[in-house]
C-alpha cells in the first residue's frame, strides 16, 4: 500500500506541477506547495490519531497525504508557501473529523458503503481546498497562471470566497447520486429505501 500511495503522491507533483504546461518558477512553486500541503496533511492527521487513539496508523497517515493531495490541488500555483502549510492543517484536521467523529454520530454516514472513506477524503477535502484557494489566492499567483482576479480573500477579493462556496454546496449537494434518486424517489412517489 506505502508503495502504491508513494507512487501516487510523485505522479500527483507532475499533475500539480505540469498545469503551467512549462518547467517554470510557477510549476516550481505548484510542486512545492503540493508537498509542502501534503506533507503537513499527513502529520496532522497522524497528530489526531495520535490524540483521539494514542497511537498512529499507518492507514491514517495514507488517509491525510489522499487529504492533503486534493486539497491543494485547486490552489498549488497561486497560493504562497504559507497558504499551502494552512491548507495542510485545515486538510490532515476537518476531513479528520468528517470521518472520525462525524461520521460515527450521524445516521445519514452509516446508510452509505464507503469503506475507504472517499466521501471524507475527496468530497469533504475538495471542499476544504476549493474554500482555501478563495482564501489564500495571492495576487502575483494568480497573475503568474495569466488570470485576471486581483486573488482571494487576503488580497481583498472576498467574492472568491463566496462564489464557490454556492457552487460547491449546489455539486456536493444537490448533483449527487444520493440528491437525484431522493429527487427521482420524490417526484415518482417511490419508497425511501429504494434509493439505497
Amino acid at each position: 500500500m506505502l508503495i502504491i500511495v508513494g507512487i501516487l503522491w510523485i505522479g500527483w507533483n507532475g499533475f500539480n506541477g505540469g498545469d503551467p504546461y512549462a518547467a517554470s518558477p510557477d510549476a516550481g512553486a505548484a510542486v512545492l506547495n503540493t508537498n509542502v500541503a501534503t506533507a503537513m496533511s499527513l502529520l496532522t492527521w497522524t497528530l489526531c490519531d495520535l490524540i483521539a487513539y494514542k497511537k498512529p496508523a499507518v492507514i491514517g497517515a495514507v488517509q491525510g497525504m489522499i487529504t492533503g493531495l486534493v486539497a491543494i490541488t485547486p490552489a498549488a500555483g497561486v497560493v504562497a508557501t504559507w497558504g499551502a502549510i494552512v491548507i495542510g492543517l485545515l486538510s490532515g484536521s476537518i476531513p479528520w473529523v468528517s470521518m472520525n467523529i462525524m461520521g460515527k454520530k450521524f445516521k445519514l454516514f452509516h446508510m452509505v458503503d464507503d469503506v475507504l472513506g472517499v466521501f471524507h477524503t475527496h468530497c469533504v477535502a475538495g471542499f476544504v481546498g476549493g474554500m482555501a484557494v478563495g482564501l489564500f489566492a495571492t495576487a502575483e499567483g494568480c497573475a503568474a497562471y495569466g488570470l485576471t482576479n486581483n486573488g482571494g480573500a487576503i488580497e481583498g477579493n472576498w467574492k472568491q470566497v463566496s462564489t464557490p462556496s454556492f457552487g460547491s454546496l449546489i455539486v456536493r449537494f444537490g448533483c449527487n447520486s444520493s440528491g437525484i434518486c431522493s429527487l427521482s424517489a420524490t417526484i415518482f412517489s417511490l419508497p425511501r429505501s429504494s434509493c439505497w
